[in-house]
């Protein structure tokens, strides 16, 4: 399997993370996802007033310079990662 088919299949994963997972995590998720499927942001900043879309853009933001192909697979390790943790505490 590619990096393209891989990185479907863990973001299908992610959708069963445990509730538990802490937002900080599911930002990065998010961060690298938009990186990963979109690219660099291409919108401005929500305002203060939109807190929640405020964090999940300056979490993309924080990815930017990565390339589609290195947020691909930093995200499938995060998932990972997270898999692991969940089953840990299980």
């Amino acid at each position: 399997m590619g990096l393209k088919e891989d990185f479907e299949e863990y973001a299908e994963k992610a959708k069963t993370l445990p509730p538990t997972t802490t937002d900080a995590s599911k930002l990065i998720l998010y961060g690298l996802y938009k990186q990963a499927t979109v690219g660099p942001v291409n919108t401005s900043r929500p305002g203060m007033f939109s807190p929640r879309e405020r964090a999940k853009w300056d979490a993309w933001k924080a990815v930017e310079a990565k390339s589609k192909d290195e947020a691909m697979s930093d995200y499938i390790t995060k998932v990972k990662q997270l898999q692991e943790e969940a089953a840990a505490s299980a």
